[in-house]
């Protein structure tokens, strides 16, 4: 006679969005971006702004989460171990930049990565959002400006507002 099969083992419960968004507010909590603004705020427009271009939920948390392992608010080992889908760490992981990375390593990583060029795009976007960039002493201005366009021309997007000209808002290279 055999011994009864054990069930199978239970997917760990992921993150709920309100979870993952809580997680990303609580570790930028006190940073401020380039223009003194709360971080969170960043956090909210590229998370929104996945979302109007068509991203899905694992999207929309690595959006919440982008710049944390790279601003040092969580680390690689919080990533690895947290309860999040395999696809939204390796988006965030996509989007950390690596010190010393030259823009077209940083490029192809995020396009070889599945959903990451739309994550970026919406980044890029808020980035360069002219209200958010006129805050800004015109060096600062203009050295910014000139790195938001080399990267989305490095990434293949459009120029801002016509992202695709489909009304998707996604980019034209995935």
């Amino acid at each position: 006679m055999s011994s009864p099969t054990p069930p199978p083992p239970q997917p760990t419960p992921r993150l709920s969005p309100a979870e993952v968004e809580a997680t990303a507010r609580a570790a930028h909590a006190g940073q401020t971006d380039k223009a003194g603004r709360p971080y969170a705020e960043h956090l909210r427009a590229v998370a929104e702004g996945v979302r109007r271009r068509g991203g899905d939920d694992e999207q929309i948390a690595a959006a919440w989460l982008h710049d944390a392992v790279e601003d040092d608010a969580l680390s690689e080992r919080w990533l690895r171990e947290a309860a999040l889908s395999r696809r939204t760490k390796d988006i965030v992981l996509a989007l950390t930049r690596r010190p010393g990375e030259a823009p077209e390593a940083y490029a192809a990583r995020i396009l070889a990565t599945p959903g990451a060029a739309l994550v970026k795009a919406a980044d890029l976007a808020h980035n360069a959002d002219p209200a958010r960039l006129a805050v800004l002493d015109e060096a600062t201005r203009t050295r910014l400006t000139e790195k938001y366009t080399r990267m989305r021309a490095l990434l293949g997007l459009v120029e801002p507002g016509a992202w695709g000209g489909d009304g998707t808002g996604r980019p034209t290279r995935r």
